[in-house]
């Protein structure tokens, strides 16, 4: 049998792989890659998450093929308010669809002919109307997130009357534009069971598959009884869901734990870091930047913190850390799409004095704690394997080719 083609369409280029959405791409893509299938991978490559071109000619060169467009999507206010006074779909829709990637795409699903077109962000929808009118390839969305949560959690966070009139309609539009792409696709691939269930609940698809992000659970390093206990973070700090979450932290938090846990120090990285983290000055906080490698990064710390207070899917970062054998102290929207018992697999705090309590456990309770922490290693090894996701998903897809025949 000929070997399926599947193309994958990203907003960004999966590079570096340094946060959650990237690496949660790339598995996708290398999954399908190792179980045989011809992968054409076509990317933007957007100002906000720029890569030069002589880097990206380096990249994916073991896949079929790998393509870009440069796209601006910049953030302009002039835009953000035409859109809200003149359009009643997001605003980030309109700043990913570009008339040169709509070219690119046309030219490659006339030369590649793929069997699936797989759409790693629910945003480039818009060009589902060019992908069905050049052949008749099995469409897929990946989602990620749902997106409109986060940004409805933002929306009741926010204190500012203005922000919060226009993040509420935002959260609507999404809501919307989200539902009507969700119906439109021959298979959904939510990463989580929870956010499977809500779809199910608000419309009729066709097909879906849950498809956690899968760890390739062979090249996770652990260092049991090797860390220095000490917290840390790192997640894309031009995410706002991360960059308040460790703002909230370091303000809230790490007080009460220096209270409760004197000398204990945190570090934190991430892509994109906001000049005032940079120069906090605040006792035990570390700010790293950008690291070069996040795996060298993790490697010698124990204790993830996770304050995440909005967002959907999968924290990427939290497997990894489970895989690689951490604690991992996180809020429920932390945790949320991840088969994990509280006090078994990882420690669930919701207000600062939870995070002082839970961190002063860690150290009053080490056995204990590599125990839990031994725990979450096997849990993703058992559930969160990468090639048993793939084998799941491809079996739907094959069976739903079949149908077609």
């Amino acid at each position: 049998m000929a070997k399926r083609r599947i193309l994958i369409l990203t907003n960004r280029i999966p590079y570096p792989l340094k946060d959650g959405g990237n690496l949660a791409m790339n598995a996708m893509i290398e999954g399908y890659h190792r179980e045989g299938w011809q992968v054409y991978l076509l990317s933007m490559n957007t100002t906000r998450h720029y890569i030069k071109h002589e880097q990206l000619g380096k990249l994916f060169t073991h896949l079929h093929a790998f393509e870009w467009v440069d796209v601006n999507n910049d953030i302009k206010w002039t835009d953000i308010a035409k859109n809200f006074f003149f359009s009643r779909k997001p605003e980030h829709a309109k700043r990913f669809y570009d008339a040169g990637f709509k070219e690119k795409l046309v030219q490659v699903l006339r030369s590649f002919k793929p069997d699936v077109v797989q759409v790693e962000s629910v945003y480039l929808s818009t060009y589902l109307p060019e992908i069905k009118a050049h052949g008749d390839a099995l469409t897929i969305l990946r989602i990620h997130n749902i997106e409109y949560q986060i940004w409805h959690g933002l929306a009741k966070k926010t204190k500012n009357t203005l922000k919060k009139i226009y993040l509420s309609d935002l959260q609507k539009r999404i809501r919307d534009f989200e539902r009507e792409a969700w119906k439109t696709y021959d298979l959904l691939l939510p990463i989580t069971e929870k956010d499977a269930s809500l779809i199910q609940r608000l419309e009729e698809i066709h097909a879906m598959v849950i498809a956690p992000f899968g760890i390739d659970t062979s090249r996770i390093k652990t260092a049991f009884g090797s860390e220095r206990w000490v917290g840390y973070h790192i997640g894309a700090m031009d995410w706002i869901a991360n960059r308040e979450g460790v703002r909230w932290f370091i303000e809230k938090a790490l007080p009460k734990v220096r209270k409760l846990v004197p000398g204990f120090e945190f570090y934190f990285a991430g892509r994109n870091m906001p000049d005032d983290f940079k120069s906090l000055g605040v006792d035990g906080v570390h700010c790293m930047n950008e690291v070069p490698n996040a795996e060298e990064f993790i490697a010698d710390k124990k204790i993830l913190i996770v304050p995440l207070w909005s967002g959907g899917g999968i924290r990427v970062k939290i497997l990894e850390a489970m895989a690689a054998g951490k604690i991992v102290i996180t809020t429920p929207v932390g945790i949320k799409g991840i088969e994990a018992r509280s006090g078994e697999h990882y420690l669930l705090a919701r207000t600062p004095e939870d995070f002082a309590r839970s961190v002063k456990w860690c150290f009053d309770n080490r056995r204990a704690a590599e125990e839990m922490a031994q725990r979450s290693h096997m849990l993703v090894v058992e559930h969160y394997d990468q090639h048993k996701v793939m084998k799941d998903i491809i079996l739907e897809v094959e069976h739903l080719l079949a149908e077609r025949i």
